[in-house]
């Protein structure tokens, strides 16, 4: 995937990433979800790692939170939505601010999921439906699929993978 820059000339797609798959611990449980192929775009300077939760405030570890409708809940049923809310803001001033053309997010988080994420029940089941930064960055036209789409991708991440639509 190629882009233009100021000058027209032709340069590689800057990607919005997920930290987690860089091997930072930003996960609900402190853990990462690394994926080498993500994380060396990070590293050629191909992509900007983002953690939503923790932009917005949430601390690492933290309790799991599910969406429900317009609302994220933890699993003690407290409202975290303004976290979330706070932290996908932000990536998207990070998003815009440096350019990126598309973003590659974890599956199923309440930030980061395209198409599936968790229900908001905590009992594992998945429903139609996006992340808060998935929903803000669509809604503001830019590209997003999960780290699944990117490496399924015709040249892993290279040309153009399934992208995400707003549901």
């Amino acid at each position: 995937m190629m882009n233009r820059s100021r000058g027209d000339e032709p340069r590689e797609t800057l990607y919005l990433v997920s930290a987690c798959f860089t091997g930072r611990k930003c996960r609900w449980d402190g853990g990462t979800n690394t994926v080498p192929e993500i994380a060396r775009l990070v590293e050629e300077g191909r992509a900007v790692p983002v953690c939503p939760e923790v932009m917005g405030g949430l601390p690492t570890p933290r309790l799991p939170s599910e969406r429900s409708g317009d609302r994220v809940v933890n699993r003690a049923g407290e409202d975290v939505t303004a976290a979330f809310r706070r932290g996908a803001e932000e990536a998207l001033r990070i998003c815009r601010e440096r350019g990126c053309a598309c973003a590659v997010l974890k599956a199923r988080s309440p930030s980061c999921g395209c198409r599936r994420i968790y229900s908001g029940r905590f009992d594992g089941t998945l429903t139609e439906g996006n992340g808060v930064l998935a929903d803000l960055l669509l809604r503001e036209g830019i590209p997003v699929m999960t780290e699944e789409d990117f490496l399924a991708g015709p040249a892993r991440g290279e040309g153009d993978a399934e992208i995400g639509e707003k549901t």
